[in-house]
């Protein structure tokens, strides 16, 4: 898609700092650094969200994933990393190319992820399995 950044970065229309490129996936700094060594792993076709993912490019994208926060522990020695990923506006997508952030850790780096934990009885989480498990069929 011409007017998607994602797509222009992947085309080499957009300047990008590559971290690492294989056939169906590319990893390139984050322009925002939340710390040094934030990432972004983006899959190589435009594909607006986790929904629109096959399961060899969902497969392809972790793997870039879980290689590239191998190197990031062994580059910056982070005491954790958080693997971020949104879909759709509600939940805080902005760039609507499927691609993941991997952001280094570290104690009082300043950046909070929460949310309001409602803790329904198991009743109720059985309910909702039972929901899920009739979509996956």
């Amino acid at each position: 898609m011409s007017d998607c950044v994602f797509c222009r970065i992947v085309n080499g229309q957009i300047p990008s700092t590559k971290v690492h490129e294989d056939r169906l996936t590319l990893a390139f700094m984050d322009i925002g650094q939340v710390n040094p060594g934030h990432v972004l792993v983006a899959a190589k076709p435009h594909v607006e969200n986790i929904y629109g993912l096959d399961d060899a490019l969902a497969a392809a994208v972790f793997q870039t994933a879980a290689r590239v926060a191998r190197a990031v522990k062994k580059a910056y020695t982070p005491e954790g990393v958080t693997l971020y990923q949104a879909n759709g506006a509600a939940a805080g997508q902005t760039v609507y190319h499927f691609h993941l952030h991997l952001i280094p850790r570290y104690d009082k780096d300043g950046m909070h992820l929460t949310w309001p934990a409602k803790n329904p009885p198991r009743e109720q989480l059985e309910v909702n399995a039972a929901k899920l498990r009739a979509a996956l069929e």
